[in-house]
């Protein structure tokens, strides 16, 4: 079948691997537009862009996939259905309508559970031992249409949102397929969601990823694992920001909440408001990404120091 792939990287670049590689044709892909990043603020490829480029794959790039050049681009391409994973748009009827088996998004929860913009990052944080995910039929309404079908997948008690991440794409990448199989056969309308148990999780706010000291270890080591690597946990010490990667929940500890109990090899234990966290790398403002020891022999934090509540 012929399709369009409206996508953001990373978690549409397998899906798109995928579709290259089966025996449905990718005729257009729309991405947002690349973006500076790092220090120097230069602009990043796009990786979906360079693959699908790579396979000679028309790409667009536009601020807004509802601009009239764009949908006639789309139009033209003559998709048979349109794809979407991770565009990060709510498209409109006119979209929705464009292609004659209309449009397909490969979500990355079990549906209706964390329907919204970040549900890898809800499913760490809310404790979930599961999540997935769901190909289900695009309705104007966010992520509340058909569901296709679904496939599940265990969340690792260590597991990091980029991890996941990678772990969705994949499985993602190949539930779509198996979907327009479904719709080539004509075995797709899909089945309407619950009413019950419908959660959203919108798009990740800076509050959301500051580290509150004083929850339960087993709560801050999510929400360190739910923003590894982005847009990265936080804390301040010494009124200098510092971002954190790598915790693990230490049971058999006591202190304040915030408190640095001590570094070594492991990493650098800090008291939670029950138990502890070790936290086994520390990226400060305007430094690199160091391990916990690293950084605590360069002096930038010492047992005793106290983390911001």
């Amino acid at each position: 079948m012929r399709t369009a792939l409206l996508g953001s990287p990373p978690f549409a670049t397998p899906v798109l691997g995928r579709l290259l590689a089966s025996r449905h044709r990718v005729a257009l892909v729309l991405t947002p537009p690349d973006r500076p990043r790092g220090r120097g603020r230069e602009l990043e490829p796009s990786p979906l862009a360079d693959l699908a480029r790579q396979h000679g794959v028309e790409v667009l790039q536009p601020e807004d996939p509802h601009e009239p050049g764009v949908v006639e681009r789309l139009r033209a391409a003559d998709p048979g259905v349109l794809l979407v994973a991770s565009y990060g748009v709510l498209l409109r009827e006119e979209l929705l309508r464009l292609a004659p088996h209309g449009a397909l998004n490969v979500h990355a929860s079990l549906l209706p559970r964390h329907r919204g913009a970040s549900p890898i990052q809800a499913a760490i944080l809310a404790g979930d031992t599961e999540t997935g995910v769901s190909i289900m039929r695009m309705v104007p309404a966010l992520d509340a249409g058909p569901v296709i079908l679904q496939a599940t997948t265990p969340i690792l008690d260590d597991e990091t949102g980029g991890e996941l991440t990678v772990r969705l794409s994949e499985l993602g990448a190949l539930a779509i397929v198996e979907a327009l199989t479904l719709v080539s056969l004509g075995d797709a309308v899909g089945v309407p969601q619950a009413e019950d148990g419908v959660t959203y999780a919108g798009k990740v706010t800076r509050d959301q990823a500051r580290v509150d000291w004083t929850q339960p270890a087993v709560q801050v080591s999510r929400t360190i694992r739910a923003f590894d690597p982005a847009p990265g946990a936080f804390s301040a010490l010494r009124d200098t920001e510092v971002k954190l990667f790598g915790a693990r929940v230490a049971h058999d500890v006591t202190g304040d909440p915030g408190v640095v109990l001590g570094i070594d090899e492991m990493g650098m234990l800090v008291a939670c408001g029950t138990g502890g966290v070790r936290i086994a790398y520390a990226h400060p403002a305007g430094r690199r990404r160091l391990a916990s020891l690293d950084w605590a022999q360069g002096r930038g934090v010492a047992a005793g120091d106290v983390f911001e509540r």
